[in-house]
């Protein structure tokens, strides 16, 4: 019996440390691999993780809480906007100062738009938060005050200034920047979602009546969920600015909506590892996409999307995740 046990013990150890060796080895990769890569994969490789950002915030309400927002797009484009402006109409640039703000700004939006929204349920939320992100889309496509002159965005935006003398941006640095920011907000989001707090909007998700009848407040739970998601998805609006060098209305639009819920779709829901999973396939796919054909880019889309309702349904990562598991499983039962 105690051999069983002391078996058992050094599978589950030798399993740990297996997992724990290929995230470090994930981590070691995209640390050491940029420095050697050309311009353009650095920068592809910065957008995934910016979308990853994105993606995550929006599986915190969608996969976690179990509410979908079609309008999810409207704080990263506000948080992109206000970096934006920030610099055209005040010429201020300084990292400390419009990134913060960009961040603040997508939090009262979501703030805002949370009070609305969380009056309904249902496919009625869905829709009232569509119409809430196509409202922010055309007010910044009508709205002249939010363009540069002669072209319907916001163009031009520069590197953020630190304040270092010296110091200068290079795609390099850049997306060490990016990837920092990436490993925080992982960071915080893995410690909320195994907070009780996470695991009180997991029980929300799984059965609302039950968490009111052991006396939670659901509707406060899924608003500060709801403020929370906005503000790291002005995290990605404030990095993808920065990035892209452009803010454009369709950051703000249904468009921008429903490529990141399909990330999130395409990963699995639920896991923070799966949006990220599914930013780093969607991604590198739009862009080829769009070098080889550009115009058929929504029909590719498309058909990824049935592809994986029909066949990944439960998301890449999550199926990636149980083979890893029987791999490491097998690993444990060979050393034993």
């Amino acid at each position: 019996m105690e051999t069983t046990a002391l078996k058992s013990m050094t599978q589950l150890r030798q399993g740990q440390l297996l997992r724990l060796a290929s995230y470090a080895a994930i981590i070691v990769i995209l640390i050491l691999l940029p420095p050697f890569l050309p311009s353009y994969v650095q920068s592809l490789m910065t957008k995934i993780l910016i979308f990853a950002i994105f993606a995550m915030s929006l599986d915190l309400i969608m996969g976690y809480t179990g509410v979908i927002s079609l309008g999810h797009a409207a704080y990263f484009g506000v948080g992109g906007y206000t970096v934006g402006i920030l610099l055209i109409h005040y010429d201020i640039s300084m990292l400390w100062i419009s990134a913060p703000v960009g961040i603040l700004m997508a939090v009262l939006f979501a703030a805002i738009f949370g009070l609305i929204a969380l009056r309904v349920t249902g496919f009625y939320f869905i829709f009232v938060t569509m119409a809430l992100g196509q409202l922010l889309f055309s007010i910044a496509f009508k709205w002249e005050w939010l363009s540069t002159v002669g072209v319907e965005a916001i163009v031009g935006i520069p590197r953020p200034a630190v304040g270092l003398p010296w110091f200068s941006w290079s795609p390099t640095s850049f997306y060490y920047f990016v990837l920092l920011a990436f490993v925080l907000c992982f960071f915080l989001l893995n410690r909320l979602v195994h907070s009780p707090f996470g695991y009180a909007l997991q029980g929300i998700r799984d059965s609302e009546p039950r968490m009111r009848v052991l006396g939670y407040n659901t509707w406060l739970y899924k608003y500060i969920a709801f403020v929370i998601a906005g503000a790291f998805a002005g995290v990605g609006g404030v990095l993808f600015a920065y990035h892209n060098s452009i803010v454009v209305p369709t950051h703000l639009s249904i468009t921008t909506s429903a490529l990141v819920m399909f990330m999130v779709i395409l990963g699995g829901t639920g896991t923070l590892y799966g949006p990220v999973i599914g930013a780093a396939v969607l991604i590198p796919v739009e862009f080829y996409a769009g070098l080889i054909t550009p115009e058929r880019w929504p029909l590719i889309l498309g058909g990824a999307f049935v592809l994986s309702i029909m066949y990944v349904r439960a998301g890449i990562g999550v199926y990636l995740f149980r083979l890893w598991n029987k791999v490491v499983y097998r690993y444990g039962s060979i050393k034993g």
